[in-house]
């Protein structure tokens, strides 16, 4: 193959180590406002650095978190009352986010079968039972 310089791109047909995306969305029922929410989703990183992502140069990670929790207007008023959580109380909300955030990866990795992509390019499933043993030799 040849060399490539500042000026070429590299050839089509090659993938570059961690030119990957990810996309993870958190959804909580905890009375959280959107100042909140942001802090929530800057703890995903955290998760996948756990798991050995580095954030490479070329990798777009969109993180997004929401609220299910209903916001109820009082009959005949113009104003919603809001409650939130105590930002004192969230550490255990961004603990379960990142060991969330850890799982899910866990589990698509498992989930995920070989395929072939665009220019034919083939990228095979992990050996399932190579992956648990390796996960349950990490955990001893």
């Amino acid at each position: 193959m040849p060399a490539c310089d500042e000026k070429s791109p590299p050839p089509r047909n090659t993938r570059r180590e961690g030119s990957g995306s990810i996309i993870v969305i958190v959804a909580t029922n905890a009375p959280f406002l959107p100042h909140q929410l942001h802090r929530l989703a800057r703890r995903v990183p955290l998760g996948i650095g756990k798991m050995g992502g580095l954030g490479e140069d070329g990798s777009g990670e969109i993180f997004v978190a929401f609220s299910t929790q209903p916001f109820v207007k009082p009959s005949g008023s113009n104003s919603v009352p809001v409650q939130q959580l105590d930002n004192g109380q969230m550490n255990p909300f961004f603990e379960a986010t990142v060991q969330a955030t850890q799982e899910a990866i866990l589990n698509a990795m498992l989930a995920a079968e070989t395929m072939t992509g665009a220019d034919r390019i083939r990228v095979p499933a992990l050996p399932k039972d190579r992956f648990r043993a390796l996960i349950q030799h990490r955990s001893s």
